[in-house]
């Protein structure tokens, strides 16, 4: 379980860190997707830091906080149900759905195993 844990946990690191530098350095894709379900392009810096911040914190569970690492995680669940609900009620059912549906899936892994595991 502990390898789940971590392989699980590694992927939501490097998904959101990745998220986070194109919400930061507005990268066109994340500028279209905005637009697309009505997100202010002022949101994106504060949406891009907490998506860093929940990488960060799930690392830092990584080495040695867990319970700082099962915070972010569920913060992180937070963040992507409220993404997937602003998605719906925008109507959009496109394939651009799938990544907040995917970012939801690997933080509800990452909440579920290190509770399983701490």
């Amino acid at each position: 379980m502990v390898i789940a844990y971590i392989g699980v946990t590694v992927a939501a690191i490097v998904a959101n860190a990745l998220a986070a530098g194109a919400d930061l350095t507005r990268a066109q894709f994340v500028l279209d997707n905005s637009a697309s379900v009505g997100v202010p392009l002022s949101w994106l810096t504060p949406l891009g830091l907490l998506k860093g911040a929940g990488a960060a914190g799930l690392l830092l569970g990584l080495l040695g906080v867990p319970a700082l690492g099962t915070a972010a995680a569920a913060g992180l669940v937070l963040f992507f149900v409220g993404a997937v609900v602003t998605h719906l009620r925008a109507g959009d059912r496109s394939a651009a759905l799938a990544f907040p549906a995917s970012f939801l899936l690997l933080a509800v892994a990452a909440l579920a195993a290190g509770v399983l595991v701490g």
